[in-house]
Formats: C-alpha cells, sequence, structure tokens
C-alpha cells in the first residue's frame, strides 16, 4: 500500500505541488493524468524518493519513505 499525505515537492523555493493525497491499494492500477508541466513525474520522483519533499509523508507498507532512512526505501526496492 502507497499513502501519501499533504505532499508538497518542489524545486528551490517553488512548490510544484502543494497537499497531494493519494492512496493506493497492493494490487490496485493507478493512472495519473494531468497537463504538460502539472507535477505528474515531480509526484511520481517524490514517491519514489529521487527527489526530497518539502513537507507531508509518504508511507509504502508502513514504511515513512521521508523518515525512515535510505536503507528502508532500499528494503522497498
Amino acid at each position: 500500500m502507497i499513502e501519501v499525505r499533504d505532499l508538497v515537492v518542489g524545486y528551490g523555493d517553488e512548490p510544484v505541488i502543494r497537499g497531494v493525497n493519494l492512496s493506493v491499494a497492493r494490487g490496485e492500477t493507478v493512472v495519473l493524468m494531468g497537463s504538460s508541466g502539472g507535477g505528474k513525474s515531480t509526484l511520481l520522483k517524490a514517491i519514489a524518493g529521487l527527489i526530497p519533499a518539502t513537507s507531508g509523508s509518504v508511507v509504502i507498507d508502513g514504511i515513512d519513505a521521508r523518515s525512515d532512512g535510505e536503507e528502508a526505501r532500499r528494503r522497498l526496492g
């Protein structure tokens, strides 16, 4: 399960996404749609831990991807 709560992500001082909430159950298929430049890739990069979030939480299978450290993210694959 992936739980995203009140996620804010940006580049420098400029937020790209603000207050995103998303819940994806194991085995569920979700489509992320939006206009070019709307923050789709930024959201996915933040969920994957490739770019830092300014605030909010990303919990994957009970592990907080933002605060549980790099080793925890590695275990998630």
